[in-house]
């Protein structure tokens, strides 16, 4: 089911798929900051850590900011982080996939 869009709605944010139809509901005390998504999952940061989560509001995985670097996007299926010179490209299961100088 691919994701659409994630509104803030106070202390939760809801998750709507395709159609716009709301799917899940991700309580903002928890998930932390929501900075992005892709088509089948969502990138948050709460802390030092960021976690992504699929299309229900269940937590995939948990990455560290301080080895993954500083969010930039998520595109389609990827999530692009900054760390020095250089851009790292991850899935959403935190593997990293692609290497690049960031120019």
């Amino acid at each position: 089911m691919a994701i659409s869009g994630v509104q803030d709605a106070g202390s939760w944010y809801y998750i709507f798929d395709d159609s716009g139809k709301k799917i899940a509901t991700m309580p903002k005390n928890l998930t932390g900051e929501v900075l992005g998504f892709g088509v089948d999952f969502i990138v948050a940061r709460n802390g030092s850590w960021y976690y992504t989560y699929d299309e229900k509001g269940k937590k995939i995985t948990t990455m560290p900011v301080s080895t993954t670097g500083e969010f930039r996007n998520c595109a389609g299926a990827s999530i692009n982080f900054v760390n020095g010179s250089w851009i790292y490209t991850f899935d959403k299961n935190g593997k990293k996939t692609s290497t690049r100088p960031n120019r």
